[in-house]
């Protein structure tokens, strides 16, 4: 490589002479390397392990029961209820954003650490605030620690899956935020008998519980092999590719791949100030990746999917629930829609690509988001049209297929895209500058949500939510490459082409062949 001076040693012949000193070893009765299909399986472990740092979801889902119980008890008013939900996702911004740096700092896996511990230390002060203030804390400690996890895990499984299976593994953090907002509602359910003094506490209190199999996953996961290369770390690297490599051709190529996009040879561990600088003014390639990364974090919130999972009892009540225990129970439903549907998308991710399943997802949130701000407005308004059981049926269904069509496609898309479109040099910090504007937008949604659904109504605000629906569909048309079975170095490539939607890799029609 151009300007390595030849005192240093390339990563490609240290790779080669570590694979001779592999062969050695083998040949005089050392442990032989794992075949393809234990190396296949540990691949998958560690992005299971890894994705358990989602599963700390469990508190926006728990949070939808909680508030009920929690306003019961410590008697607060409708803008603290707003408050308490939606700081949840603003607070998370310093985890995310100050996460990208602690990355690059001490590694993937320590960052991890770090943001399960500082979401424990929350979450135990939440289970015994004695106020209102003291909640509060906790709530904004909890949302830290969410940060770091949201944005380190699917960067990490990014950086050691292999291209052919990067998007089902990178969906998996998605399937443990399901999963975790599921046990939210279950918790609710499960724990609405107790005093009101006392059930809100117990269900925030087994969130700290994620956080200790989190905690356990650590010891079991290896460093991400990129960052090891960042650090020039290239033996350590090469035994964690062995691990998650089909072959030592495979170790081979792709040490060369990741060393030619990090240019480590030439240094560029770059300075926050040049990666800043680059993202801020950035080239033609980082613009397009920056409209597709942080544009689809965007859509992600203001269709409105938080203040659907935050306030889906109000929404059921609006319907015309009236039983606490019914609308937690309707919540449920939810929740388990939500987690069959992130299931289905992890096995077809790979197959059909990113693109379809935008297609797929945003068409049918937008039918369903309109379909319930029609339910809710005729349930309210035009009681003579339709029966109260049919408005309360025909709402579940709408919230139901939103949840649904949003986890199919934008739910685990946009962290598979955010964590796979980026070079590495820039890859943790934009991964969290792209959190950005989804977080804030998330927080606003679910701090103003119960104020505009006062004055519009809550179908009102679901019509709100349907017209942006429709703007994200001309969005992923326009603004979103196709970057199935592409290694992270061809999708670079790609966006420094400007090709990949122009011409139609993906069309509509591809879109109608799946459905």
């Amino acid at each position: 490589m151009a300007g390595v001076t030849s005192t240093r040693p390339s990563i490609r012949a240290t790779a080669r002479r570590w694979t001779r000193r592999g062969r050695a070893r083998a040949g005089r009765g050392c442990p032989r390397r794992p075949t393809r299909g234990s190396r296949s399986v540990s691949g998958s472990c560690i992005a299971i392990f890894a994705s358990l740092n989602a599963v700390l979801g469990y508190d926006v889902g728990v949070m939808s029961g909680a508030i009920i119980y929690i306003q019961k008890d410590l008697h607060i008013s409708e803008f603290q209820q707003e408050i308490l939900v939606g700081c949840l996702s603003v607070i998370s911004l310093l985890g995310s954003l100050s996460g990208g740096r602690t990355s690059d700092a001490i590694g993937r896996k320590q960052t991890m650490g770090l943001g399960a511990i500082i979401f424990q230390t929350g979450a135990v002060i939440m289970t015994f605030a004695p106020s209102f203030t003291v909640l509060m804390i906790g709530r904004l400690l909890a949302g830290v620690g969410i940060g770091f996890g949201a944005m380190i895990s699917a960067v990490y499984i990014a950086e050691i899956s292999p291209a052919s299976a990067r998007g089902t593994l990178t969906s998996l953090p998605e399937v443990c935020i399901n999963l975790g907002i599921l046990l939210g509602y279950v918790s609710n359910y499960a724990f609405s008998g107790l005093s009101e003094h006392i059930n809100w506490r117990v269900m925030l209190g087994v969130g700290i519980l994620p956080s200790v199999f989190i905690g356990v996953a650590l010891f079991v996961i290896p460093e991400s092999p990129r960052w090891l290369m960042m650090e020039k770390r290239v033996p350590e690297a090469r035994a964690v590719l062995l691990q998650i490599s089909e072959s030592e051709a495979e170790v081979d190529e792709r040490l060369a791949e990741i060393e030619e996009a990090a240019n480590i040879m030439k240094s560029v561990k770059s300075e926050d100030k040049a990666v800043w600088r680059e993202l801020l003014n950035p080239s033609p390639a980082v613009r397009r990746m920056l409209y597709a990364g942080c544009g689809i974090q965007l859509f992600q919130e203001i269709t409105g999917i938080e203040a659907t999972v935050y306030y889906s009892p109000t929404i059921f009540r609006d319907a015309g629930i009236k039983s606490d225990q019914e609308l937690l129970a309707a919540t449920v439903a939810v929740g388990f829609v939500k987690m069959i549907f992130i299931l289905v998308a992890i096995f077809l991710i790979d197959k059909v690509g990113r693109k379809p399943l935008l297609y797929v997802s945003t068409i049918g949130l937008t039918v369903c988001l309109f379909v319930l701000g029609i339910a809710l407005t005729l349930q309210k308004h035009a009681m003579g049209l339709i029966s109260p059981s049919v408005g309360i049926d025909l709402a579940i269904f709408a919230v139901c297929g939103s949840v649904a069509f949003f986890s199919i496609g934008m739910g685990p898309i946009c962290w598979v895209l955010s964590s796979e479109i980026f070079p590495i040099r820039l890859r943790a910090q934009a991964s969290a500058l792209g959190q950005v504007g989804g977080r804030v937008s998330s927080g606003l949604v679910s701090m103003t949500f119960l104020s505009m659904a006062r004055a519009i109504s809550v179908g009102g605000m679901f019509f709100v939510f349907g017209a942006i629906s429709t703007v994200s569909v001309a969005f992923v048309y326009f603004c979103v490459p196709e970057t199935k079975g592409k290694t992270l170095e061809q999708i670079e490539i790609m966006f420094e082409g400007g090709k990949g939607w122009k011409g139609g890799e993906v069309e509509l029609e591809d879109t109608q062949h799946l459905i």
